[in-house]
């Protein structure tokens, strides 16, 4: 491992320690993969937990070294609890589908976890307070925190960063052969000439082309997203040429309000750990009249299939869902169309 994954490690593990809520918590890591995995990402954590100066143990076993909070080796607050129960201030750090299946009183405090593509337990992702992708042993990245852990957000633009900074380089390899499907969403929009256009999540800028040509010369292309090595793909594309490029989180927008005449979304919102505020920061900065497209260039079953899992009809941007929360956040779904080759929600700012 080198030490940029050993930091990433540390990275993921130390911001899940400090999510912990205080007092005594039983925790339970489990997850696809096997029963290996659970248990060493249990060790790690509770080693985490250690050096971050609180009372921790494993399950079934004694104190962790190290715990408590001068650092010490004495045993955890209550002693040697049952397998589950937490001591006055202990973590227990439980790992795998036995215990899962065998909760202490009144269930676990804080379910992890961890994603990997083969194996999926979709029901068992749903229900968990933290997922953490593992997908890539060397590079865990965190991908959801319910809101009663997530604290004041900032885990958000860090992991999403670590996500897609190792994959820039080769996204457009990937999915280079979207160009067509973008442009024709942008088509769509109905965009006017001089008009001021922002990518929100530009990514590798796929749209980018697309939005200043519509816009045309006496318009503005803003592109901005979390992270820069996507924005430096975008730039070594020759996709930047006549737009503004920007290193910002969508959720906190540096602009005024009815600035932008058009928000073009791709693959963003239903991602935003809180997607009504989310839409309603992008309500905020457009103009009433103003546009906003909500794309993938593929359809939701399609995704879904490609991702192993089945589609359902609370997803986000299931129809049934999606057309109330715009309504709510300031905007009025015009048109939603959800086909093999693309998704792609039209709407109008209220």
């Amino acid at each position: 491992m080198t030490s940029e994954q050993a930091g990433r490690w540390e990275t993921v593990l130390d911001t899940l320690a400090g999510m912990l809520p205080p007092g005594a918590v039983r925790v339970l890591v489990d997850g696809a993969g096997g029963e290996d995995v659970p248990r060493l990402f249990a060790d790690r954590l509770a080693a985490s937990v250690s050096a971050a100066g609180r009372r921790g143990r494993r399950a079934g076993a004694g104190p962790t070294a190290g715990a408590g909070p001068a650092g010490g080796a004495g045993p955890a607050a209550g002693g040697d609890t049952p397998d589950g129960a937490a001591g006055a201030g202990t973590v227990v750090l439980a790992d795998g589908p036995r215990r899962r299946a065998d909760s202490p009183p009144g269930g676990w405090d804080v379910v992890v976890w961890l994603h990997t593509r083969a194996g999926r337990d979709e029901e068992g992702e749903r229900g968990a307070d933290v997922v953490v992708d593992v997908d890539d042993p060397a590079w865990p990245v965190i991908r959801r925190v319910a809101a009663r852990l997530a604290g004041d957000g900032s885990w958000f633009a860090r992991e999403t960063d670590a996500f897609f900074s190792v994959r820039a380089a080769t996204w457009d390899a990937k999915f280079g052969d979207d160009l067509p499907a973008y442009a024709a969403a942008v088509r769509a929009m109905g965009l006017r000439a001089g008009a001021v256009a922002l990518d929100a999540g530009c990514g590798t800028g796929r749209a980018l082309p697309a939005l200043r040509d519509a816009v045309g010369p006496a318009g503005r292309v803003i592109g901005l997203d979390l992270t820069p090595l996507m924005l430096r793909a975008a730039r070594e594309a020759g996709r930047a040429v006549g737009v503004t490029l920007l290193v910002a989180d969508a959720r906190h927008l540096s602009v005024a309000n009815g600035a932008v005449d058009a928000v073009f979304a791709a693959g963003l919102v239903h991602h935003l750990p809180d997607m009504a505020a989310g839409l309603a920061e992008l309500a905020r900065i457009s103009r009433p009249g103003g546009r906003l497209a909500i794309f993938h260039p593929s359809g939701r079953a399609a995704l879904a299939a490609r991702h192993g899992r089945a589609l359902r009809p609370d997803e986000p941007l299931a129809a049934g869902r999606l057309g109330p929360m715009l309504a709510a956040s300031g905007w009025h779904l015009d048109s939603y169309d959800d086909a093999a080759h693309r998704f792609l929600a039209l709407a109008t700012r209220g």
